[in-house]
């Protein structure tokens, strides 16, 4: 990820420290600086209050948690005040960690592993009941989300060997690093970075002190020596990662007895996931079937360590030339559009946002209001014609806040041919549904088309921002955005609605 820095500086981290009323302690004399390392962040104290900004006083908006709401400890997106990249934040359930000295502790702990494979923590915060950790932002889903919920495409065989050798390669250096317990392994636990690449997430090396549990709720998942004794140990971790193994060969969440059932019985192929059929190398399938076999041994002395997870998985990743978000068919995403000069109106923060679903609710909202002016028809121009041009933006306008965007495209595409009227909101409104359909280029020209109807006119930059954006040439489109802003700001000045 990119770099981040902390917002304290020595001085106010060791201010924050003496005042704190919990009087937890200071961090290990071998406290990093705030210089970067490796492109992340050194580990840092963060404020209640510059957590609570970059989240917008943790609203539910932000939360990125798969379980949403109802998680006992919270996940959010924030984005820290002067900095580009976004962070994640946890924040556990009131006293969750009653012990501010053992909070501190591990996560400082935590803090000090740094790493390409982990979604490293950056930072924690201990203020009075609050303990909340800091860690990089993922923006591209867990593999959860690719694996049971995928919409467009699956994930390819050789993407999925790419992810076991990641979370392998992730577990051995933590446990080269003096952490080998990792709580509740699981496919939410593996995330993608902005150029595809799955890692670890860092949360998982530190779990819930005042409940002790180590694992979700479904005992069917649960290695059977934790269901004996309540202890996460070394090979109970391993015995977790051969569940992922068993969700990346199945895409589906099998329960270990019945996925050994299916081994046992060598029924393989019932195993694999139907879209890969054809699609994978029966001698590399055969080995995860081995390994994930291995890992899920009811004995923990006869499963294999994080080295042996290495060793067995590094020879079947052969396309390291090919980058990742071209395996998982999605578009790179590049640095973040920097902060724009000037204050956002809910347009211009839809749109750096690039969040399509609030531009539609905004251009519906805002009807054709911006068009007044553009258009002055004399009594002989309404003819049939001009009724039949009226009626087309009527069913545009009708299939547009309804969301058939293709419909919409058709009308609104109807009205401009008829060439009579010329409408900036027309041109916006189909700009919206060409980003709907994944049509950048094209929504691109209706914004410049809008722009060009009404040289002024805030919406058609924002609309070119967005498709600029889309079409991954993100210094334009910070322009763009910041264009947008400004002549938004003359208009209020200037006392335009």
């Amino acid at each position: 990820m990119g770099c981040f820095q902390s917002t304290l500086t020595p001085e106010k981290h060791h201010l924050i420290h003496s005042n704190n009323p919990l009087h937890h302690p200071s961090p290990p004399p071998q406290q990093p600086t705030t210089t970067v390392h490796g492109g992340v962040p050194v580990f840092a104290e963060f404020s209640l209050t510059d957590l609570k900004t970059a989240t917008n006083e943790f609203s539910t908006e932000y939360i990125v948690s798969e379980s949403g709401e109802k998680a006992l400890n919270h996940v959010y997106k924030g984005k820290l005040k002067n900095q580009k990249q976004c962070i994640a934040v946890k924040k556990f359930s009131n006293l969750a960690w009653p012990d501010p000295n053992q909070f501190v502790e591990e996560a400082w702990g935590v803090g000090k592993l740094r790493h390409e494979r982990l979604a490293n923590l950056i930072g924690y915060c201990c203020d009075g009941d609050e303990r909340l950790l800091v860690a990089e932002y993922m923006p591209n889903d867990t593999l959860a989300k690719h694996l049971f919920h995928w919409e467009n495409q699956t994930i390819e065989w050789a993407m999925r060997l790419r992810v076991a050798l990641h979370v392998a390669q992730a577990l051995d250096y933590c446990s080269s690093e003096g952490h080998p317990l990792y709580h509740d392994l699981n496919a939410y636990r593996v995330l993608f970075d902005e150029n595809g690449d799955p890692r670890l997430s860092c949360f998982g090396l530190m779990k819930n002190s005042r409940d002790g549990k180590s694992y979700s709720t479904n005992l069917a998942y649960t290695p059977p020596e934790y269901l004996r004794n309540g202890k996460v140990t070394c090979e109970s971790v391993i015995y977790s990662f051969g569940t992922i193994l068993l969700d990346l060969l199945s895409g589906k969440h099998i329960p270990p007895s019945h996925a050994l059932d299916m081994i046992r019985g060598k029924n393989i192929t019932l195993l694999m996931e139907s879209h890969l059929e054809g699609k994978f190398s029966s001698e590399e399938a055969t080995a995860v079937v081995s390994l994930a076999s291995q890992c899920l041994q009811y004995e923990p002395r006869e499963r294999p360590n994080t080295k042996d997870l290495v060793q067995t998985l590094t020879p079947f990743n052969t396309n390291t030339d090919v980058p990742s978000h071209v395996m998982l068919g999605m578009s790179k995403q590049e640095e973040a559009p920097s902060t724009p000069q000037r204050p956002l109106s809910p347009m211009g923060e839809a749109c750096s946002r690039m969040d399509l679903t609030a531009i539609h609710q905004i251009l519906v909202m805002t009807h054709y209001k911006d068009d007044e002016g553009t258009n002055e028809l004399s009594f002989q121009e309404w003819t049939q014609q001009m009724r039949d041009m009226l009626d087309a933006r009527k069913h545009g306008d009708h299939a547009f806040k309804g969301r058939d965007f293709k419909a919409a495209t058709d009308c609104y595409s109807q009205f401009i041919d008829v060439g009579i009227m010329v409408s900036p909101t027309i041109f916006a409104r189909r700009s919206l549904c060409h980003l709907m359909n994944e049509q950048a280029d094209a929504a691109l020209r209706d914004a410049m088309q809008a722009q060009y109807v009404c040289p002024d006119w805030p919406t058609a930059f924002y609309m070119q921002s967005v498709a600029l954006a889309k079409l991954d040439m993100h210094k334009d489109a910070a322009d763009m955005l910041n264009e947008a802003a400004s002549l938004e700001e003359n208009r209020q000045k200037g006392g335009k609605n």
